[in-house]
C-alpha cells in the first residue's frame, strides 16, 4: 500500500533536487504516515469479555445497531458511532406480597433474582434496540417490574399446595416465564432464589400441622402394628410352650388354657384397636385427598373464568382502540370537510366581492353619467331640502332644549325649598328633644297637641255620617255648683273633672297621653274612675 502512494507521490509531484526540500517532502509523508497509523488506532475498538461493543449509524440494510461480544471492529467515522454494555450481572430484589394464588389465598414470596444482558445475538440485538445509555437504575427498575408481573401470573397458576411442595414444578415455570419476558429487552435469568413462602391467613402453617399431624398418625400406626405383631409371635411361642407344657403336665392344663384365653383376647383387642386406627388414618387421608382435589377444580374453574374475564376485557379494549382511532379518522374526515368547505366560502366570498366590486363601479359611472346630464338640478334641489329641513329640526331641538331646562330648573328649585322645609322642621324636632331632655315624655305630648286640629278634623270626617249614641261634654269648673268656691280651686276642679273625657278622647284617637295626667281605670258598674295625678 505504501509504495503505490510513493509511486502516486513520484508521479504527481515534480523530481525535486534541492536536499532541503526533500527532507521537507520526507518529513510531511512520514508525518502523515503517523497521522493515518493514529486515526486508524484510534477508530479500531475492541471488546473487553465483560462487555459488549455496540456499533450503530449505518451498519447494513435493516438493522439498527451490530453487537459484537469480543474482538474489535473500526468504526466509520461520521456514520458510525459505538457504546458498551457491560455484562456484570445484577441482583434484583422483589418484595412480593399479597399475590394471589389458585385458591385465592393471598401469599408472601420474596425473592432474589440474579439478572444480566445476554450474549446470545438476537437478545444482544434486544439490548441494544432498549437498554443503550440507561444507567443500572433503570434497567433494574425495568426487570422489577417484569418479573413482579410474571411471579404474580405464575403464582395465579398454582395452588398453595403445588407451590409449597412441589418447589421443582414452581421454579421451573418461573423460569420460564420470567425468562421469555426479560429476554424481549436483552436480559436473560442467571439465578432465582425463593426465600420463604408465608401468606396472612396461616394456611401454609396450617397444612404443616396437618402434614405433622399425618405423620405423627402414622408413626403410632406402625408402632401399633409392630406391637400387634410383637405380641402375635410373643403368643405363638408361648402357645407352642404352654401345648408342651401341656402334654407333659395335664394337671396345668385347664389353668394353662384360660389364661391362654386371656391373652389371646387382650392381644385380639389390640389386634382390633390397631386395625380401627389405620381404617380411621386411610378414612382422613382419603377425605384430605379428595378435599385438595376438589379444591383443585374449583381453582382451576377459576383461574378458568379469570382467563375469560381477562380475555372479554382485552377484545373489549380492543374494540375500545379500533372505535377510538375510527372516531379520530371521522373526526379527521370532518375536519377536512370543514377546512374544503371554508375555502369553497371564501373563494365564493372573494368572487362575490369581485363581483360588487364591479357592480358599484358601474354604478358609480353610471351614477356620475346621470348626474353630468339629468340630475344636477335634482341634486342641488334635494341639498336646498335637505338644509331647511336640517334648519327646522335644530330650531325644534333647541327649543325642547329650552323647555327641558326651565322645567329642570323650576323642579331643582321646588327640591331645594322641600329640602329646606325638611330640615327645618328637623332642626326644631332636635331643639324639642334637647329642651326636654329632662322629661322624655313632654315631647310626644307636644307634637300630639300640635297634631290635634288635623286629629279632631279627620275623627269629625270619620263620624259624621255615623249615628251617635252617646255625647260627653264638660265645662271649667264652678258653674254647676252655684259659683262657690274659689277661682283656683274653680280651675283644678274642672280640670280634673276634664282628664276622663280626654282620656277617653285620647283612646278614641288611639293615643296615649303622658303619666303626668293620670290614669283611668274601669270600676264596678262601669263607672269612670280617675286615679290621683301623682306628685312632682
Amino acid at each position: 500500500m505504501f509504495p503505490n502512494l510513493l509511486m502516486m507521490f513520484r508521479q504527481t509531484i515534480p523530481p525535486v533536487t534541492d536536499p532541503r526540500m526533500m527532507l521537507g517532502l520526507v518529513g510531511a509523508v512520514v508525518l502523515l504516515f503517523l497521522f493515518f497509523v493514529m486515526f486508524v488506532v484510534k477508530q479500531y475498538k475492541r471488546c473487553p469479555s465483560n462487555k459488549i461493543l455496540v456499533i450503530y449509524g449505518k451498519v447494513g440494510v435493516d438493522q439498527a445497531a451490530k453487537c459484537l461480544h469480543g474482538g474489535g471492529k473500526f468504526i466509520i467515522p461520521l456514520i458510525q458511532d459505538y457504546a458498551f454494555l457491560r455484562l456484570e450481572p445484577q441482583v434484583i430484589e422483589i418484595p412480593l406480597e399479597g399475590a394471589l394464588s389458585l385458591n385465592n389465598i393471598r401469599v408472601n414470596v420474596p425473592a432474589t433474582f440474579t439478572v444480566g444482558i445476554s450474549t446470545d445475538p438476537v437478545q444482544m440485538n434486544n439490548a441494544a434496540e432498549r437498554l443503550l445509555h440507561l444507567d443500572d437504575g433503570t434497567i433494574r427498575d425495568q426487570a422489577q417490574d417484569i418479573i413482579l408481573g410474571q411471579l404474580r401470573l405464575v403464582i395465579a397458576t398454582l395452588s398453595i399446595e403445588e407451590i409449597n411442595k412441589d418447589r421443582e414444578k414452581f421454579m421451573a415455570l418461573i423460569n420460564t416465564n420470567v425468562a421469555e419476558e426479560i429476554n424481549k429487552i436483552g436480559l436473560t435469568l442467571i439465578n432465582v432464589n425463593i426465600r420463604d413462602i408465608t401468606d396472612e391467613s396461616g394456611y401454609i402453617e396450617a397444612i404443616g400441622k396437618r402434614a405433622a399431624a399425618e405423620a405423627i398418625n402414622r408413626a403410632r400406626v406402625d408402632v401399633a402394628q409392630q406391637e400387634r405383631d410383637g405380641a402375635s409371635g410373643q403368643a405363638k411361642a408361648d402357645r407352642e410352650r404352654e401345648v408342651s407344657v401341656a402334654q407333659q403336665e395335664a394337671g396345668a392344663a385347664t389353668g394353662q388354657k384360660e389364661a391362654e384365653q386371656s391373652r389371646r383376647v387382650q392381644v385380639a383387642a389390640l389386634e382390633a384397636q390397631s386395625i380401627e386406627g389405620e381404617v380411621e388414618s386411610k378414612r382422613d387421608y382419603e377425605i384430605a385427598t379428595a378435599q385438595r382435589e376438589a379444591e383443585t377444580v374449583a381453582a382451576k374453574k377459576q383461574a378458568e373464568q379469570e382467563r375469560r374475564v381477562q380475555v372479554a376485557a382485552a377484545e373489549a379494549e380492543a374494540i375500545a382502540g379500533e372505535n377510538k382511532s375510527n372516531a379520530e379518522i371521522a373526526q379527521s374526515n370532518a375536519r377536512l370537510a370543514e377546512i374544503r368547505a371554508e375555502a369553497k366560502r371564501k373563494a365564493q366570498v372573494a368572487a362575490a366581492e369581485a363581483q360588487q366590486a364591479i357592480l358599484v363601479a358601474e354604478r358609480e359611472q353610471e351614477l356620475a353619467r346621470l348626474s353630468k346630464e339629468k340630475l344636477a338640478q335634482q341634486e342641488i334641489e334635494k341639498a336646498r331640502v335637505e338644509i331647511a329641513a336640517d334648519a327646522a329640526a335644530e330650531k325644534s331641538r333647541r327649543e325642547a332644549r329650552g323647555e327641558a331646562d326651565a322645567t329642570l330648573a323650576r323642579l331643582k328649585a321646588e327640591a331645594e325649598g322641600t329640602q329646606k322645609v325638611l330640615e327645618a322642621k328637623a332642626e326644631g324636632y332636635r331643639k324639642l328633644m334637647e329642651a326636654c331632655a329632662a322629661n322624655p315624655q313632654i315631647a310626644p305630648t307636644l307634637l300630639m297637641i300640635e297634631q290635634l286640629p288635623a286629629l279632631v278634623s279627620e275623627q269629625v270626617k270619620a263620624i259624621q255620617n255615623l249615628k251617635i249614641d252617646k255625647i260627653t261634654v264638660w265645662d271649667s269648673g264652678g258653674n254647676g255648683r252655684g259659683g262657690k268656691g274659689g277661682a283656683t280651686a274653680d280651675f283644678l276642679s274642672g280640670l280634673i273633672g276634664s282628664l276622663p273625657a280626654m282620656h277617653e278622647l285620647a283612646e278614641q284617637a288611639g293615643i296615649e297621653l303622658p303619666s303626668v295626667l293620670g290614669r283611668v281605670s274601669k270600676g264596678k258598674g262601669e263607672d269612670v274612675v280617675v286615679s290621683e295625678v301623682p306628685p312632682k
